[in-house]
Order: structure tokens, then sequence, then C-alpha cells
């Protein structure tokens, strides 16, 4: 049989390189097979294939006997439908102020969810049973929205990582008031290959009740997954993920996805990589003149205070973002792709920069 005839062009450099997002890389090679493997012949639509049967058994293997996943496309639509299934009509989450999903989701939570977002100022991105305490109140206010779930974020969006003992003290701490906890786990493996722990270390095993389980910031083309840990309690997931256009029809090509990071040790090869990547360029960094590193580089990223002309001068040559531009605080991400050269060059230009 010849091949099937296409009309595709190439529209960019392979081999162009940037820091601005794990979100940036392709695909991995190995999740690319995986994708073609699963695409032959029919399977039932709407979750009933055999590829998303599978993945319930890979997830139960890191997260418990009772752990149950249910794919959906995007990170957002994963934190939306899991803090959409431990909130009532009337409840409200408890998350750091630097949380993705009360900085970086479009309100999706408020304005699709429902849900008041009760935020607290951290200095590194992470909460304590006594910042959550800030907000823990009022369960018989009717005039305040009853604080239901505390969400944490493993890798933090600051790009610092929980202990398991820190955890457990937010899980006991929660659960002692009634509150449910969530875990924004976008980056969930790469605290996993700092902590150097199975994924059930600082999860399921610490009291987690459920997690948003990312995939396309470690290798995947698109899909994450809410992994409900503890199913008392939290019920209706079909019909809320349903409901919130996160159902996929063709399933199948987001369940192998994640097979194919999780069955093996693909999830934590790319993350200790990105890393690995990320100390790398701290440690470069570090020798420049006129550069601060923020906070402690846990996970895969690096965060800088540095002239702001130096910045803009540099983001000329590599792609990323301003974190506070008003500071000059820039956020340099690593990706399971970034190579030592990568590092190299770019640190190689920083200090071409920083010396004009």
């Amino acid at each position: 049989m010849n091949p099937p005839r296409t009309d595709a062009r190439r529209h960019h450099d392979p081999e162009v390189r940037g820091f601005a997002s794990d979100n940036y890389a392709g695909a991995h090679p190995e999740v690319l097979a995986a994708l073609a493997l699963a695409n032959g012949g029919h399977q039932v639509a709407y979750g009933e294939d055999a590829y998303t049967e599978n993945l319930q058994q890979v997830i139960r293997s890191h997260f418990g006997p009772t752990a149950e996943a249910f794919p959906v496309f995007n990170g957002t639509g994963a934190n939306v439908v899991a803090l959409q299934a431990v909130t009532d009509r009337w409840g409200a989450v408890i998350c750091a102020e630097s949380a993705h999903i009360n900085v970086d989701e479009g309100g999706a939570p408020e304005r699709v969810g429902g849900i008041k977002l009760l935020t607290v100022p951290t200095p590194d991105g992470k909460l304590t049973p006594e910042l959550i305490d800030r907000e823990a109140y009022g369960w018989d206010d009717e005039h305040r929205a009853m604080p239901q779930v505390v969400s944490i974020a493993q890798a933090t969006e600051l790009g610092t990582v929980y202990t398991p003992d820190e955890i457990r003290a937010i899980c006991e701490h929660a659960h002692a008031h009634g509150m449910k906890v969530h875990v924004d786990g976008s980056r969930l493996a790469n605290a996993a290959a700092t902590l150097d722990v199975p994924l059930r270390t600082f999860t399921n095993a610490v009291g987690v009740d459920l997690l948003s389980l990312g995939g396309t910031k470690n290798g995947a083309l698109f899909g994450e997954a809410v992994v409900v840990l503890d199913p008392d309690g939290i019920k209706h997931m079909k019909h809320l993920r349903k409901l919130s256009m996160q159902l996929a029809s063709k399933m199948r090509f987001v369940s192998v996805q994640l097979e194919a990071l999780l069955a093996r040790d693909l999830w934590l090869r790319n993350a200790r990589h990105a890393n690995e990547m990320a100390q790398r360029l701290a440690e470069g960094v570090r020798a420049v003149h006129g550069v601060e590193i923020l906070y402690p580089v846990q996970a895969n990223a690096v965060f800088a205070r540095l002239p702001h002309d130096v910045s803009e001068r540099l983001q000329k040559r590599f792609r990323f973002y301003f974190w506070d531009e008003a500071a000059g605080d820039v956020r340099w991400m690593c990706a399971f792709d970034t190579t030592e050269d990568d590092v190299d060059r770019f640190v190689a230009a920083l200090k071409e920069e920083t010396a004009r």
C-alpha cells in the first residue's frame, strides 16, 4: 500500500528552542508512537475503549486500588471538573494567591465552575495549615462562601515543591475542618522527580482526595486526567466532565498518551531531564553579575530578577516571559527536550547581554 498523500508543510524551524514554557515543546516520540498504535480500526467512543480501560490499571499502580482516572482535554478543564466535584453551589476553594487556578485560567473556576476562590498570599507559592486558617472560617455564615476545599499545586506555580509531610499536614488540617484536598498536578511528575519518591507517597498516602494529573507539560500531545483517589463523597464525575465540555469522543487518543507516559518510566525520565536542565540553567545564571534567582529551583522552572533592558534584548534571541515586568522578574522553563547545549547557549547569550 502506498503511503497516504499529504500536502502538509513544516512551518517552523525544529532547531529553535526557548525557555518560555514546557508547553512549547512537542510530543515525545514514544507518545507519538503510542498514538499511531492506537489509531487502527474502530474503538467504542466516550471512554468505553480498551485504552481507557487499561489506563485505569496503570493509574491504580501509581495511586492505589481505589483510584479512578477521568481523562480530559487540558489542565484548566481538569481543575474545573475536579473542583466542581467537591464543592456545593455555595462552596469555596482556598488556594495560594499565586495558584494557576487564580491567575492563569481566565476566571474559569468562577465563570464555568461557579466556584468562589479564597486566595492567600504566600512567600513561596506553598500553603501551610496556618496560612489556610486565614480563610478557613465562617462555615455557618450565610453571608460568606463556605470553605469546602483546599487546592494546592505540586509543583507550585513558583517552581517550589511540597514534601510529603507538608502535604500530610495540610490534609489532616483540612479534613479536621471537613474540607477536601485537591492537588493541581500539571507538573506532578517534576515534583516526584525532585522528591525521588513514588507518586502515591505525596498523594493518596498522605490523604489527598483528588488531583489533576498533567500530561501535556511532560511530553503528551494533549490531554490530562482528573484522578479521584478517595471515591467516598465524590460522585457524578462523568456528568461533570460532560457538562464542562471535557468529554473526548475519541478518548482512546487521550488515554493512550497517559498510558505511554505512566505504564513504564517515561513520565519520570522526562521530568528528571527537565529538572536537571533547570538546575544547569540556575547554576549558569548564578554566576552572571546582576542576576538574582528568586525562589529555590526545585522543579523545571527558574525565576530570576535582572535589569529590564537586558531581558528585552535577551527575548529577541530566546522566548521567555516576564513574571512581574515592573519588578524585572522573569520565568525560564525547561522541558523534556531541552538540551545541555540549549542551556549553555542561553547562559552565554545572557552573559553577552548583561555585559553590553
